[in-house]
């Protein structure tokens, strides 16, 4: 006889109508072990390890006045009790997995995951919709945050960097919704990306010479794209006496650097006070006396102030922004700067775009779930009312197999890049295989608008 059949017979005259037997087992004894550790369970003046064990013992002492259950059932409901109970109950064993990169939980009895960048359905359930929104204000209660009815939607971020999104009825119509994106434990460089087909070794050559000569870059890509991890591999090629100072809504940025100094956002209370915006943020930054500044990501008027610094001595400044192409990106900085409510000619905000930026590494994620760097663009001047640009490498497909696989490459342009001179005011020089042209007219490599 199966698990739950067992526990059906043995409980069922005492289970609720509509109730799964074997989840109300496992609601009791959850119930009887808060009820007894009570304040332990969030205190920190507990030794992880040591709450453990009196999870433990609480649970099969718990237990053993169930009857009908074996050995293997009680050790299966003792490991799922203590993932209620200190974890992220169902979801636990799919946040232990480093192959999932993100969890999606559309109700109940209805958990997506995704791998290798393509979604799959899983097997994890949840006894109900109580059992979901327990676990849903387990996981945002232990970073200080809520969701309940007067606040029903919430960004958070755990304790490893994965950034969690909660959203509850009256807002979802579908019941209660979670989403983690999990945030990798191994920090991927540059060399990493290669590996994985992300770049290529001329084009990460290229990016590490650009870094180094303090260039002012954008990440910009779609939703999953990979943004964040680029910006991180990037990150990994910074000086060690250069001070940061990083600014995210979420903090996802892993720098190993001495002298980085993190800021992230806040919302507003339930008294609506205690805000603390992207752009203040920014703004806050700028007398820190920073090096380089680092935007995990701009949505909104933050991006007046970004381009603000970049335009006022912080180069190597790094971003990322969500847009289609490389050009989208500029176009997205150019309607988030009219956000922060200045009655700017456009011209004058292009300007400031053009003077800004040098470079946009731009991503996409094909339809094998791949994430692949599809252009690096630089940034020219203004030529009338539009900004210039030209690729410097570009991701072709040479075919895509029966598998869906998707096979090319990034592929340097032949284009000579302006910034060549800023390159050399560093001491950096590019080989001639990257930069081709050099000694040549700028008239023969000079970008088109597009």
């Amino acid at each position: 006889m199966e698990l739950r059949d067992r526990i059906a017979a043995a409980t069922r005259d005492s289970a609720p109508e509509g109730r799964d037997a074997f989840a109300d087992v496992r609601i009791r004894v959850h119930s009887a072990v808060v009820e007894a550790l009570g304040p332990a369970l969030s205190s920190d003046d507990v030794e992880p390890d040591v709450l453990r064990r009196r999870v433990l013992d609480q649970i099969r002492a718990s237990l053993a006045g169930e009857v009908g259950l074996s050995a293997a059932d009680r050790e299966r409901l003792v490991e799922e009790i203590t993932d209620d109970t200190l974890g992220a109950g169902p979801l636990e064993q799919l946040l232990g997995d480093d192959s999932v990169t993100e969890i999606m939980v559309n109700g109940p009895e209805d958990v997506y995951v995704e791998r290798a960048g393509r979604i799959f359905r899983t097997e994890v359930r949840f006894s109900d919709e109580a059992h979901l929104r327990r676990i849903i204000n387990k996981i945002v209660g232990s970073v200080g945050r809520r969701v309940d009815e007067t606040s029903p939607m919430v960004d958070a971020r755990l304790a490893d960097g994965s950034r969690v999104n909660a959203i509850i009825p009256p807002l979802s119509l579908s019941g209660p919704l979670l989403t983690i994106r999990k945030f990798s434990r191994r920090r991927l460089d540059l060399k990493d990306l290669t590996d994985k087909g992300s770049l290529t070794d001329e084009s990460v050559s290229f990016l590490r010479k650009c870094l180094r000569g303090e260039l002012n870059i954008l990440v910009s890509g779609g939703t999953g794209s990979g943004k964040t991890t680029m910006l991180n591999a990037m990150s990994t090629e910074i000086e060690e006496d250069q001070r940061i100072v990083t600014i995210e809504d979420a903090a996802e940025l892993r720098l190993n650097q001495r002298h980085v100094l993190r800021l992230e956002s806040r919302p507003r209370n339930i008294e609506g006070e205690g805000e603390g915006a992207i752009r203040d943020l920014v703004r806050n930054a700028l007398r820190m006396r920073p090096d380089r500044i680092i935007v995990g990501e701009v949505r909104g008027p933050e991006a007046l102030d970004m381009l603000q610094a970049m335009n006022t001595g912080h180069d190597g400044s790094l971003s990322t922004v969500h847009a289609n192409s490389a050009r989208d990106a500029l176009a997205r900085l150019e309607t988030m700067v009219l956000m922060a409510g200045y009655d700017l000619p456009v011209r004058a905000i292009r300007q400031q775009v053009a003077s800004a930026l040098d470079l946009i590494v731009h991503l996409d994620r094909m339809k094998d779930g791949s994430r692949k760097v599809t252009s690096v663009t630089e940034v020219q001047r203004m030529e009338g009312d539009t900004i210039t640009m030209q690729d410097l490498f570009s991701y072709k497909v040479d075919e895509v197999a029966q598998n869906g696989t998707v096979i090319g490459g990034l592929r340097s342009t032949g284009l000579r890049p302006t910034f060549v001179e800023k390159l050399e005011r560093h001491g950096i020089r590019l080989d001639q295989e990257q930069a081709p042209s050099l000694g040549f007219p700028s008239t023969l490599t000079r970008g088109s608008s597009r």
